[in-house]
């Protein structure tokens, strides 16, 4: 730790914070050593944070946080009460991306009284079940919903009551559409324009919800689409109201925002080569190698990476490796010795998600569910929470201040509103320390309970705002000053998780967690109104063809299976008997080419080639092709599968997001 210390403080202050950045730092349903890794990088006076998050959904963050005033803002479907859903670029039955997903679909797919509609170009697990399938043409995902929205207009289908209420920006937008050729835009996507009709009016004439995935949000035109698909919720009048789209509530939404995102944003650092403002806080993981990789002054000389690994996980592995390769100091706080941890110049053992108490947040509507899983099995070694770890970095580094005895007495004393007036006496009387605040409950309670993310627990519990106690006490706690302590013990306490918060869902108010300037869902946006103008029919179809000749094929470099989780590929054993990193192509694809289902070919893109076996799929369509994400792991040496972030170029990525476009990556096949 001391060693580590003394080398990051040394590039720090011959280069400056921005030398600095943090990758990773907490993952989903292990969010707990967030704040602590964060606190560490802000405490050195950086602001690259850097997360898997701006891999996948801050284009969706950006735009929501135009139309709702806050990037934290976002709406999902009510399944609950909605009888009709449109999937786009989604596959639940194999992602799990809804709640029992094996079970919800089906039996929606049965009920005579609903109705699934899906576009997605493979006839997926999904779209099997669906009572219309879309099988659009990889890429034109924008093109169809500027087309759709185009058509509820035209038709004068539109909710007009609904807009006049809630909506601010329509007028502005609406000639974009009203003109459109809708028709042609169609063929461009090459669908059938009655029937894209027909989807249109059930969407409009229907209690009907919405939703997407990566499908669209690492394809062409990401962060548009995002836009174009608050357009269609709005212009049909589906946000905020029963059977549609409903904001997602936690325990602490609903509260004031304080802070404009745009404000945010020209207060924000810029990545000195590609310049890139943070989204939700986070940059694009796409930049980080070009961030590395220059001659600026204050370029990345030093990166922490806890919870990821970059040199698999993202696009353009050998980017990523020549850039890790060139930094003074990689630090890796990871549960195995990943290909990241291997180039690193010292590596800190953490404790699985089996091994820890950990947590993810709390969510749900009308009712708010929140879990800390306890460990499963005792850890063998000196591995440490990873909390623990930046509780320790932190240290090191002069961060944390003395903690005075009677700090220490009153966390090991067991009563925990008695510690929480000491703490507050303490930092009253030490103003500084609120900013090592983490840090001082690590060493403070966390030593006592065993567990730093479990103290980390405890102190979101104990300052709940007045408007989180309201949903706690409507989930039956008992109001008071002990609400937030009785809060962390009943969590404690029931490892399978419990209801923290409810609200009423025939009184909330949906729109009041709006948080633009006039409480109206915004829909005027000037980035997105400028490249709304590029997709037109013509010039969408010239885009598309580009590269054609030497690239013929579209490959979606992702795929969702059961057997490509990540806790199944570090080690092949864990997959015995099982294939599953195959390249799926279209029959007439590999007629073409004469090529046979499980010989070994090799793709070839910009940025790269791997070998892999050949699995001749009907499901996909002619000139798209589908490669599994997370294979071509190193297991004690040796390479397992197809790496297919090889495969993907960092700099091809979305304009405004930095998204890496994973869904529609050009390539070639040939047999070896």
């Amino acid at each position: 730790m001391s060693e580590i210390a003394a080398r990051l403080k040394a590039i720090v202050a011959e280069h400056g914070p921005r030398a600095f950045a943090l990758m990773g730092g907490g993952t989903l349903g292990c969010m707990s050593q967030g704040p602590f890794s964060v606190g560490l990088l802000r405490a050195m006076g950086s602001q690259y944070f850097y997360n898997a998050l701006a891999q996948e959904l801050t284009g969706r963050y950006w735009a929501d946080g135009e139309s709702f005033g806050n990037q934290n803002r976002h709406t999902s479907p009510d399944l609950e009460h909605t009888d009709m859903v449109l999937m786009v670029g989604k596959n639940p039955m194999m992602s799990h991306h809804s709640p029992r997903a094996r079970k919800h679909w089906p039996a929606f797919s049965k009920d005579p009284d609903k109705i699934l509609v899906v576009v997605d170009p493979r006839l997926s697990e999904t779209a099997k079940l669906a009572d219309i399938h879309l099988p659009i043409r990889p890429g034109t995902d924008a093109l169809l919903y500027r087309a759709m929205i185009a058509i509820i207009l035209q038709k004068g289908w539109h909710d007009q009551a609904y807009i006049d209420a809630h909506v601010s920006g329509f007028d502005k937008i609406r000639p974009l559409f009203e003109d459109f050729d809708a028709r042609a835009a169609i063929a461009v996507c090459e669908l059938d324009y009655d029937e894209v009709v027909k989807v249109c009016h059930l969407f409009v004439t229907r209690a009907s919800s919405h939703e997407s995935d990566l499908g669209v949000l690492m394809s062409r035109h990401s962060t548009l689409i995002s836009y174009l698909e608050n357009v269609l919720r709005t212009t049909c009048g589906r946000i905020g109201v029963k059977g549609g789209n409903l904001f997602g509530m936690g325990l602490m939404s609903g509260g004031p925002t304080r802070v404009r995102d745009r404000e945010r944003e020209s207060r924000a650092w810029r990545t000195v080569a590609t310049d890139f403002f943070p989204i939700t806080n986070l940059y694009p993981p796409n930049a980080m190698p070009e961030e590395i990789l220059n001659d600026h002054p204050e370029h990345l000389r030093a990166v922490m990476v806890s919870g990821a690994n970059p040199l698999r996980s993202f696009a353009d592995t050998s980017q990523y490796e020549k850039a890790f390769g060139a930094l003074d100091l990689l630090v890796t706080v990871d549960i195995a010795m990943t290909e990241t941890a291997a180039l690193s110049h010292y590596v800190l053992p953490a404790l699985s998600a089996y091994e820890s108490y950990d947590a993810g947040m709390a969510h749900g509507f009308p009712k708010v569910f929140m879990q800390m899983r306890h460990p499963v099995v005792k850890p063998d070694g000196e591995q440490l929470e990873a909390a623990e770890i930046f509780t320790r970095l932190a240290d090191a580094l002069g961060l944390v201040p003395e903690i005075p005895d009677a700090l220490q007495k009153a966390a090991d004393g067991g009563d925990h509103l008695h510690f929480g007036t000491e703490l507050m006496t303490f930092v009253g009387e030490n103003p500084s320390a609120g900013r090592s605040m983490q840090y001082i409950l690590a060493k403070t309670l966390g030593r006592s309970l065993g567990s730093v993310n479990q103290a980390w627990l405890w102190s979101s519990m104990a300052t709940l705002p007045p408007w989180a106690q309201e949903k706690a006490i409507r989930a039956g706690f008992t109001p008071g000053p002990a609400i937030g302590d009785a809060m962390f013990q009943a969590i404690i306490d029931a490892p399978g998780g419990l209801i923290v918060g409810s609200v009423d869902p025939d009184e909330w108010d949906h729109f009041k967690v709006i948080s633009t300037a006039d409480g109206r869902i915004n829909l005027d946006v000037p980035e997105m109104l400028e490249w709304l103008g590029e997709i037109e029919p013509a010039l969408e179809q010239a885009s598309l063809k580009a590269d054609e000749d030497e690239y013929p094929l579209i490959m979606s470099s992702g795929l969702h299976m059961d057997g490509n989780a990540n806790s199944q590929m570090r080690d092949p054993a864990w997959n015995e008997g099982k294939t599953y990193h195959w390249f799926r192509m279209h029959p007439d694809d590999a007629a073409k080419q004469g090529l046979e289902d499980g010989q070994k070919v090799r793709v070839i893109t910009e940025a790269g080639q791997e070998q892999i076996e050949l699995r001749i799929d009907a499901t996909t369509r002619p000139g798209y092709a589908l490669m599994p994400h997370g294979f071509g792991l190193v297991y004690q040496g040796e390479k397992y599968g197809a790496n297919a972030n090889r495969l993907a170029k960092s700099t091809h990525r979305d304009r405004l997001s930095g998204t890496p476009l994973h869904r529609y990556v050009r390539c070639r096949v040939e047999a070896i």
